[in-house]
């Protein structure tokens, strides 16, 4: 009996050194794996370096930072109706990426993310750029407008509805990502893909040219002859907040 147990001892080492071995060669002759892309942090709940308003040098007094969150407070009169408000960028401009971040609104909250935004003097960010939509899909009007929700949280506004519409109630947080890559775009809410298109194609321009934004040299080009631009956030006139606001270069 004792001799049985040596061997089988014996012969589970002699497996165990060979899997090793193998193991090994296979490490050795595989290629060395990629090192993960880095997220870059745009907002880290303590400070407003990077950002300013658009078409101006310093950040509106409108928006504050509010327990770890960017805030724009709401004046109640409508887009940028605060006395120090209006949109924001973070200055420095981004060609294909991923974005992500979390979201809040007041009640009746209305806000949007923009991105490969131009700064056009004279000219408010949305004419040049495509916008995630930010709202309170249950109590502002602006859900029960455009076609086919295609003005409710997460969609490309006006013109492409988030489906599935899956966005949390005013007072709750929401995630949300933007994918930028080569002209395909992704919208992401709470974990889920609700939209996606692809700019500058001839699709692109026919929807565009069926819609309130036609005409828009600056948003049927978004992100201009570079195909780059600004991350931009509005100022819509309610309170909203954003954080944890960061981006993974994708080229």
């Amino acid at each position: 009996m004792r001799k049985t147990v040596y061997a089988i001892s014996i012969f589970a080492l002699i497996m165990s050194a060979t899997a090793c071995n193998k193991a090994a060669k296979t490490q050795e002759e595989a290629p060395a794996a990629e090192p993960q892309d880095e997220w870059i942090v745009l907002f880290d709940g303590s400070s407003t370096e990077g950002w300013r308003g658009y078409n101006r040098t310093d950040m509106p007094a409108a928006w504050s930072i509010d327990d770890g969150a960017l805030k724009i407070s709401g004046s109640g009169q409508g887009e940028a109706g605060n006395k120090d408000g209006g949109d924001i960028i973070f200055d420095r401009k981004f060609k294909n990426f991923e974005l992500s971040f979390e979201w809040k609104v007041s009640k009746g909250g209305n806000s949007g993310v923009f991105y490969l935004a131009q700064e056009v003097e004279g000219e408010p960010i949305w004419k040049s750029s495509p916008e995630y939509q930010i709202l309170d899909n249950v109590n502002h009007v602006d859900a029960k407008l455009g076609k086919d929700g295609n003005r409710q949280s997460a969609s490309l506004y006006d013109l492409i509805p988030a489906v599935p519409q899956n966005s949390n109630p005013f007072g709750e947080w929401n995630t949300g990502g933007i994918i930028v890559y080569k002209g395909t775009v992704v919208h992401i809410q709470n974990g889920e893909n609700v939209v996606e298109y692809h700019l500058w194609t001839d699709d692109w321009k026919a929807m565009v040219d069926n819609s309130k934004f036609k005409g828009w040299e600056n948003f049927i080009n978004a992100g201009g002859a570079a195909q780059e631009g600004y991350i931009g956030l509005q100022d819509h006139g309610d309170d909203v907040w954003y954080r944890n606001v960061k981006i993974k270069i994708l080229e």
